[in-house]
């Protein structure tokens, strides 16, 4: 950046912290609440005007004062201007106050009425002009023997506050400086690294400005009849972030890199990355965009030393190619305490050594944020295995103004292209009750006892790694996030239905083995191949949200396909399958194909954030993978095949129709008409012609027809099933349930209940081997179910 011209040393107002004695950048300050200032009123009396504005205000001009406001009287001393808008038109008011000697004052036209009661004197307009009038009009310093002018400022000249007119001392503010340097002013900034004032500041030498010097200063202002005011301002002011105390705008010399010289090319590599989530480019254009020429410097006793020499006779600064690359490599075999260890000659390149008793070496020390926005050159362009740019950066929301632009800036600089790819910031994490953990208030949550639990293992149980991955899964980190007791627990509710879930999967594969038993998906029934279909949903959708780090997406998705998709659907109908038929039917066989789908595929996918229990479903298979851990086993596979979005709206009526049938069985078995839907024959009137049409098909008259598995009866784990003709039957039933797509009635089974499965069937008795089983069990019994 030096070789290029961005880096340079010059004198200019920056954050400083008195109490750290070195610069400070923007994202090492804070801007706590409740801070308070002591904000003035003062006027400064007007001694000479333009020929253009005499005869306006000859009249005025004995007893004329120019009014400003201010939030830091210290920085008085450092005044050598008035900035105005020159779109405003401004007033010549007569004040009535005997607080201030002045008796006309110019301030903002559009601020008299409000300046009145400020002032608690009636404000009379007296004369009316525009700001561009003012313009080069000379005042005396209330408080030096000292002439300045009012000057045309930016923007920030408002009639928001104040009086519409601005205090400027280059010295101390950004604003300030740059009105300044526009119109060739000096900078004074009589203030030395302790914030103490120097003798510069003539009488109020030695008195610290964040201390003493403001009553000091307001006490002179009052003697000297210009003090108009003096309130309480209570507004965010800049503190040091380390020393938590508050800093100053300070003019010391110091290096900066210009950032005017990279901007545009920054905002536009800005629109080339991935912004997670999207707001981040708005907010780290806008900073960009404003931001001024970056401070690089700092005065500390530790950290990576600016390698610079200077002349000890005129100051001017060593830093060429050749100096800089000697230093680079003497730092790569030494370190960089090579600098404060090793004599100015032995830093020195070879053609420099003979002047080297010439020359002092600098003690100024790196910003932190351009040590770690350099990252990008000090590790990814640096090691074999990693890549620049980089595929993402991640950190806290705040790191738009600290790292992320600190990268941004120098890979621009260099190079002429952000450092990542994407960048993904959150928010931060707060206790249960949405406040801010302190020690203080006792809030932390530790994730050591989250892992391993607390003395106690009643209240703080030992909930493992996985559950605070799951935790961070589950949440909006886009945010500010909470943590509790409350919130582990629930969580933890929902981690045991995922396991649970993969336990009854693995348990019900333990005689499967993928090479011999796996049932072709033409041969699969259509309750199957919708559940494939669906397996490809959840995990399209569980891709897409590690793909776009919605992580939460990721969460919902898992959790719903465990409880919702498999236990209180497939599963649940799945159960008559795995447990009733012969151990090598294809009823049963066709059921453990796809057992083995999603067992596979939901290890694979849950094993980014459920690491461990991944990791243990994997180690619990009963057949071999060819992969020893789930982490070698890549991701999840499924097939095109599968994928059939007709057959899934086809069953998502039927699921519908499925959620209307077990209301009404719910009615009936709170009221004791039934223990298990299995006591149940369910009557369904199905309006929809096409539905009606396709359900007849999953209701045959021979229970043992059909491939036994695709019957309305399993469906919804009834023991019989009869569509109606009429809602009249329905009406008839002594527990009803009606929506859009069904109407459903609940009747006592017919037949007696089997032993062995439980369904009810008129062919209960009709087996002379046993009499108490039905025709299923019969020929499960025999291989042939």
């Amino acid at each position: 950046m030096a070789l290029k011209g961005y880096i340079y040393r010059g004198l200019k107002p920056v954050h400083w912290s008195p109490s750290s004695q070195t610069a400070l950048a923007e994202a090492e300050l804070e801007y706590p609440e409740g801070h308070t200032s002591r904000s003035i009123f003062a006027a400064f009396p007007i001694i000479k005007v333009s020929k253009d504005l005499e005869e306006t205000l000859k009249p005025f001009l004995n007893n004329l004062g120019v009014a400003i406001w201010t939030t830091t009287p210290w920085t008085l001393p450092g005044n050598l201007a008035v900035a105005l808008n020159p779109d405003l038109n401004y007033a010549v008011v007569e004040q009535n106050s005997d607080a201030c000697k002045y008796q006309y004052l110019i301030v903002a036209a559009d601020l008299v009425e409000r300046l009145s009661t400020t002032f608690e004197t009636e404000l009379t307009v007296k004369a009316t002009l525009p700001g561009k009038a003012l313009e080069h009009t000379i005042y005396r310093h209330p408080l030096y023997d000292r002439e300045s002018e009012i000057l045309i400022g930016g923007d920030y000249v408002t009639t928001e506050s104040g009086t519409g007119l601005v205090h400027t001392a280059p010295g101390h503010g950004q604003e300030d400086y740059l009105v300044g340097q526009r119109y060739g002013l000096g900078v004074l900034s009589p203030v030395d690294a302790k914030g103490n004032f120097t003798e510069e500041a003539g009488q109020f030498a030695g008195l610290n400005v964040l201390k003493d010097a403001n009553e000091v200063i307001i006490n002179e202002l009052q003697e000297k009849g210009s003090l108009l005011k003096e309130e309480a301002y209570q507004h965010k002011y800049p503190y040091d972030w380390r020393t938590k105390k508050p800093t100053i705008f300070r003019a010391t010399e110091q290096w900066f890199a210009s950032v005017e010289g990279f901007r545009d090319a920054a905002l536009t590599a800005i629109k080339t990355v991935n912004w997670v989530p999207s707001q981040g480019e708005n907010r780290i254009t806008s900073m960009v965009g404003d931001r001024s020429d970056w401070c690089i410097s700092r005065q500390r006793s530790w950290g990576l030393p600016i390698p610079v020499f200077y002349n000890q006779e005129t100051n001017e600064p060593l830093l060429t190619e050749e100096t800089i690359k000697y230093i680079q490599k003497i730092f790569a075999e030494k370190g960089s305490d090579a600098w404060w260890e090793m004599s100015i000659e032995e830093l020195l390149p070879e053609q420099y050594k003979a002047d080297a008793d010439k020359y002092r070496k600098g003690t100024d020390t790196m910003d932190v944020w351009f040590d770690s926005g350099s990252s990008w050159a000090s590790v990814a362009k640096q090691r074999e295995e990693l890549k620049y740019p980089a595929d993402i950066y991640l950190e806290g929301s705040d790191q738009h103004r600290g790292w992320f632009q600190s990268s941004l800036l120098t890979s621009v600089a260099v190079n002429g292209i952000a450092p990542y790819k994407t960048v993904l910031t959150h928010g931060f994490v707060l206790d249960e009750k949405g406040y801010k953990m302190s020690k203080s208030l006792g809030n932390i949550v530790d994730p050591n006892v989250i892992i391993n639990g607390g003395n106690n293992h009643k209240q703080e149980p030992p909930y493992g790694a996985d559950l605070v991955r799951l935790w961070v899964s589950s949440v909006d980190y886009s945010s500010d996030i909470r943590i509790g007791k409350t919130i582990l627990k629930q969580l933890f509710d929902i981690y045991r239905k995922i396991r649970n879930t993969a336990r009854f999967l693995l348990g019900n594969l333990h005689d499967f083995d993928p090479k011999q038993h796996t049932v072709s998906y033409e041969e699969l029934p259509e309750l199957d191949r919708y559940m494939l279909h669906r397996i490809t949903e959840v995990f399209t959708e569980v891709t897409d949200a590690f793909d776009t780090y919605q992580f939460f997406r990721f969460f919902q998705t898992v959790q719903n396909f465990c409880v919702v998709d498999l236990s209180n659907f497939y599963l649940d109908i799945a159960k008559d399958r795995l447990y009733i038929s012969h151990l090598e039917s294809i009823r049963r066989r066709s059921c453990q194909t796809v057992l083995a789908v999603a067992i596979e595929n939901l290890a694979k996918a849950i094993a980014p954030v459920l690491c461990h229990m991944a990791e243990d479903i994997w180690q619990f298979f009963p057949y071999e993978t060819p992969y020893k851990s789930v982490f070698e086993a890549g991701w999840v596979k499924t097939s095109k095949q599968w994928e059939n979005p007709e057959l899934g709206a086809s069953w998502t009526k039927i699921r519908e129709i499925r959620n209307e049938v077990n209301n009404a069985l719910e009615l009936a078995r709170k009221e004791k008409a039934i223990g298990s839907s299995l006591d149940a024959k369910v009557l369904l009137y199905i309006p929809e012609q096409e539905l009606r049409q396709k359900l007849e098909k999953f209701n045959p008259a021979d229970s043992l027809s059909g491939n036994k598995v695709d019957e309305l009866r399993y469906f919804v784990l009834a023991s019989q099933v009869e569509l109606v003709d009429s809602l009249d039957s329905i009406k008839q039933a002594d527990y009803q349930s009606e929506s859009e797509l069904v109407s459903v009635g609940v009747i006592k089974a017919e037949g007696e209940k089997c032993d062995r499965c439980w369904n009810y069937s008129t062919k209960v008795g009709e087996f002379k081997d046993d009499p108490t089983i039905c025709e299923r069990c019969n020929d499960a019994l025999v291989g042939e179910f």
